[in-house]
């Protein structure tokens, strides 16, 4: 599909992969900015893009495409050692000098001030990137602006410095504020406060295997990679921080091990976690460890993988007519959103650009393009810290991600069925397909139905992940909660376990403390009636005779409507539900009920053979334990 603005020819000889160069990210770099700033003000302070306003207001979404496209031209200018044959710098000193006149003012130009999270949050937000632009381009831009300015500018950001961030990935906003101030000689006890309390949460926060969580609960997204990794890292490595570049980077080390298997071979990240309009933003971890030296991935390795990202979205419909990033996934999408997106949120996906710090010369443009962990091989990997289990195929390209530790529930929250968030409560996601929205069907979901009512997975407790050679699992517990009548049934709770081999999920699932009369349910993949993807569920043990197959009219971010297959059994007392799913693009899978052959299954165990081989996984839950014992010499498969 082609761009509303051009690109060079493709390199398939440096790039076999995607084709793409360095040119091709500074001319998609050239043409964002081109069509964001032909909505800018007269006085360019604001850039007022044409969409639904979030929540916070058109102002603030006004100073959210300022700043956000600022962040894609100081990456396009530093990154070419203050080349800017475009003038892209001008335009943002002049904005600058525009907004930050009379802050707060009702009037064409003024940017609105910054507040705590809970009054007038989003500029803080803003507030980073324009730090963080200014930071960037210091030697041609800040340098060159008059004393007044840049004092004014200096207020406006220390707004960011008074008021009371977000619990989560927010205080890494004043963090990187006053690291810029600090940069140009500005800085004081006020900035020193903020940097040491950010990374003292940051500390608290760190789970292990490179993973953050976003807060004091147990939410893990791509915030990871385009937050919380980003902007310490980036941070460390503009101000020369040796001790906290080592730190950090290590961490951004090990987490880019496992990242860079979640994203396919089309060049899709995974579809999972909030702010998914942020698009190709999901490679900035992988740009940020090429240009800092703190990845485990060759420069060929990383480039296939942010530029098969950069690509996969441009060729599939994120481009509006007028050139400009629209709010959906591909195109369109009001189910990817937040009530804080607006029209210039997706510009959060300039991150990537941080890429461009690699001048023209280094290994990450120059080298030959080498596959993508996926196009490597098969893969299993459990990330036991943030309770994922990753699973990847090489043949059809298609990235499986397992969620049995990532929940947007905070720990001071109660658990509301109201509440339910698709892109976290579900069992499974990949690269090809989209949970279903609400008020659909719920694929990949298990739940426990009584007098009618279905429940839904809030907070996820998670009970263990790991990995062995093509094999893994993860396993995790719920408590049920219900959007109508009472809230929770005592005592309910449900134990999953996810095994899979090759292509193949073994989904286990123990229920205790059901009433008389409750049923249980389990969907498998959303997919649509034209994708070329199989998605397929047969149940093995615990269910009724029968698979229905059931219609989701919202669709997902790849299919306008779904179809979602489901099994439904009896689930009062206590009960266990053995099922095996599969989503594949291969032509002609085999029937699932030819995978299996044999199951033996009680209240505290369930085993399955497996007829290839004749394996046998073996879940046990007094107390959890998972294996895989090959077949023994002279016996016969179940």
């Amino acid at each position: 599909m082609s761009t509303p603005f051009e690109l060079p020819p493709e390199d398939r000889e440096s790039s076999p992969y995607t084709g793409y160069l360095r040119a091709h990210w500074e001319a998609v770099a050239d043409g964002l900015l081109a069509s964001a700033w032909r909505w800018s003000t007269p006085g360019g302070a604001l850039l007022d893009l044409p969409g639904r306003p979030s929540r916070s207001g058109v102002r603030s979404d006004g100073l959210e495409g300022y700043a956000r496209t600022f962040l894609a031209a100081a990456f396009r200018v530093a990154g070419a050692g203050g080349g800017d044959p475009h003038g892209w710098l001008e335009r943002y000193a002049r904005g600058l000098d525009a907004g930050t006149r009379t802050p707060g003012r009702d009037d064409g130009e003024s940017w609105p001030l910054i507040l705590g999270h809970d009054v007038q949050g989003q500029p803080m937000v803003e507030s980073a990137s324009v730090a963080l632009g200014l930071r960037l381009t210091a030697p041609w831009l800040w340098k060159h602006l008059a004393p007044g300015v840049q004092d004014r500018a200096e207020e406006w950001l220390r707004g960011a410095l008074r008021h009371t961030p977000s619990p989560n990935n927010w205080y890494l906003f004043p963090f990187t504020v006053a690291g810029f101030l600090e940069s140009v000689g500005r800085g004081d006890a006020e900035t020193a406060g903020a940097r040491e309390r950010a990374l003292e949460l940051l500390e608290g926060w760190y789970r292990g295997d490179g993973w953050y969580a976003d807060g004091d609960g147990r939410a893990f997204d791509h915030y990871n990679g385009w937050a919380l990794h980003l902007y310490p890292v980036l941070d460390a490595h503009l101000g020369g921080h040796a001790e906290l570049s080592a730190l950090h980077g290590a961490r951004l080390r090990t987490h880019l091990d496992g990242f860079s298997s979640m994203f396919g071979a089309d060049g899709a990240p995974l579809y999972f976690g909030r702010s998914l309009t942020y698009r190709f933003a999901a490679s900035a971890a992988v740009g940020l460890g090429a240009v800092t030296g703190h990845t485990p991935l060759s420069p060929g390795t990383s480039r296939r993988l942010i530029s098969g990202s950069l690509r996969y979205f441009l060729d599939r419909g994120c481009l509006t007519e007028d050139g400009l990033l629209g709010l959906g996934w591909h195109g369109p999408h009001e189910a990817t959103l937040q009530s804080y997106s607006g029209p210039a949120s997706p510009y959060w996906a300039s991150k990537a650009f941080v890429a461009l710090l690699a001048p023209a010369g280094d290994p990450l443009w120059t080298a030959r393009e080498e596959p993508a962990p996926v196009e490597a091989g098969d893969r299993v990997l459990a990330l036991p810290a943030p309770g994922l289990l990753v699973q990847s195929t090489q043949a059809d390209g298609i990235v499986r991600l397992h969620n049995h530790g990532s929940d947007d529930v905070r720990p001071h929250q109660g658990e509301s069925a109201a509440e339910d968030d698709p892109h976290y409560g579900r069992q499974a996601y990949s690269t090809r397909t989209g949970p279903t929205a609400l008020g659909n069907v719920a694929d990949n979901h298990f739940s426990v139905v009584v007098n009618g009512r279905r429940s839904v997975r809030r907070r996820i407790s998670l009970l263990g992940a790991e990995h062995d050679d093509g094999w893994g699992w993860a396993a995790s517990w719920h408590r049920p909660v219900f959007a109508a009548g009472p809230p929770m049934v005592p005592g309910l709770r449900v134990e999953s376990v996810t095994v899979v081999r090759g292509r193949y999920e073994l989904r286990v699932h123990r229920v205790a403390g059901a009433p008389e009369g409750a049923r249980v349910t389990q969907t498998g993949w959303a997919s649509g009636p034209e994708e070329p993807v199989v998605s397929a569920l047969h149940g093995l043990y615990g269910w009724d005779d029968g698979l229905e197959t059931v219609r989701a009219p919202q669709g997902t971010a790849w299919t306008r409507w779904a179809r979602v297959p489901r099994l439904t059994g009896p689930g009062g007392g206590t009960s266990v539900h053995v099922c095996l799913a599969v989503l594949t693009a291969e032509p002609g899978p085999a029937p699932l009920a030819d995978v299996v052959a044999g199951v033996l299954a009680d209240d505290d165990a369930v085993e399955v053979t497996w007829a290839g081989d004749g394996a046998r996984t073996r879940v046990e839950f007094r107390p959890l334990k998972v294996s895989l014992v090959e077949r023994e010499p002279g016996r016969q498969p179940m």
